[in-house]
């Protein structure tokens, strides 16, 4: 267990967690972005968060993947890929921040703002220059909390997913030196 604050902390993602996290993403994920797609997020969250796509993932040498507990209750889950470069960034040591998702009643507590900060921390003491990631366009709420953390537009992607609407694909790469 890794304690960020006082009632924050994270908890590896062991692989007995795999249904517990599927489950628990079933009911974060529509809340954001369901009307992003036109079957609701199930494709999206039925992918991502199989058992076999978490094993596969806790399995990969250069990812750390956690649960977020706050008050002792797992209210999300926060993946972190190291040594994944941003093309076109020349920093040598990059970071990518690949999700962080956090239930809506848990929002406004800080648990976004001092998880990054750990991450950034943590990635300075390792020797990483660069923490990046992708953030939907068509989230504002999300885009304008990485750009209150310093993090700047470096470019986009568009996602290629078909359940997804065409009018929300942009995915804005956005990075902060650390």
């Amino acid at each position: 267990m890794i304690t960020i604050s006082e009632n924050i902390q994270l908890t590896p993602v062991l692989s007995t967690d795999a249904k517990f996290l599927f489950k628990l993403m079933k009911e974060i994920y529509p809340v954001a972005y369901s009307h992003f797609w036109t079957d609701k997020g199930d494709w999206y969250v039925n992918t991502q968060y199989s058992e076999e796509n978490i094993l596969k993932e806790i399995s990969e040498e250069n990812s750390d993947n956690y649960l977020v507990l706050f008050k002792d209750e797992i209210i999300g889950n926060f993946r972190i890929i190291w040594d994944e470069k941003l093309k076109g960034l020349t920093q040598e040591k990059q970071v990518k921040l690949h999700r962080i998702y956090l239930q809506q009643k848990t929002q406004g507590n800080g648990i976004g703002k001092k998880v990054l900060s750990w991450l950034e921390d943590k990635a300075k003491q390792k020797g990483y220059e660069v923490v990046w990631l992708d953030a939907m366009n068509e989230q504002p709420q999300a885009f304008q909390f990485y750009k209150k953390l310093g993090y700047k537009y470096h470019s986009h992607i568009i996602l290629p997913f078909d359940l997804l609407y065409d009018a929300v694909r942009k995915m804005s790469q956005v990075y902060k030196e650390i």
